[in-house]
């Protein structure tokens, strides 16, 4: 009697036993449980981040792309249009230089010519033609003058990337000057080198770099 009262108290501890196991496994599973969903819920965040800073990245290297083709094309046809300037200097430094030879030729012969003539016919010499000469040689001088300091100016802002609001200094503008040499006005004027976007200009009236 007393084995079978023994025997029924073990069994009863044994499913007690069972219980309090199963009980701990069942607080041990709710518990991995929840970890699972915070660990799943964290990588979700994570990944939801990943994606934007990719997206983030790419945008940002695709306006720096569109950004620096801009500014390419823009340089280029700067370039272009300080080529376009360049050589239009060199045909007018051509042409001056074409005309001085001709106006030293006419008057290397002027004078064997007056000789040729007899004393009463000899034509004077009228100093309203050679002062308008002397004047229009000085303002195409200074108008050159002008178109040198301007090539030089978008030039020098082409090299160091400035902006058309930026007023470079006449020491800067000299390695881009022929013979490193800041051209003065015949006249005597002053010349004004202004912005990078603005033609240089001079205090004579008339020396005016055309449209």
């Amino acid at each position: 009697m007393k084995l079978k009262k023994w025997v029924l108290w073990l069994c009863v501890a044994a499913l007690l036993a069972t219980e309090v196991f199963l009980f701990l496994a069942k607080s041990q599973k709710d518990a991995a449980m929840v970890q699972l969903r915070e660990a799943r819920q964290v990588a979700v965040q994570l990944r939801a981040q990943l994606d934007q800073l990719k997206n983030s990245s790419v945008a940002t290297l695709s306006a720096e792309n569109a950004r620096l083709r801009a500014e390419n094309q823009g340089l280029s046809q700067k370039f272009s249009q300080l080529q376009n300037e360049s050589r239009q200097l060199r045909r007018v430094n051509q042409q001056m230089t074409q005309q001085l030879q001709a106006t030293g030729a006419a008057a290397q012969q002027q004078p064997m010519q007056v000789e040729e003539q007899p004393a009463s016919t000899a034509p004077e010499p009228s100093t309203d033609q050679a002062a308008v000469a002397a004047m229009a040689a000085q303002i195409n001088t200074c108008i050159n003058n002008l178109r040198q300091i301007d090539a030089a100016k978008q030039e020098w802002a082409l090299e160091n990337n400035m902006t058309g609001d930026t007023i470079p200094t006449a020491l800067e503008l000299l390695p881009y000057l022929r013979d490193g040499v800041f051209p003065t006005c015949p006249s005597g004027g002053t010349y004004t080198i202004n912005a990078v976007s603005v033609p240089p200009t001079c205090s004579i009236p008339g020396h005016v770099l055309p449209q």
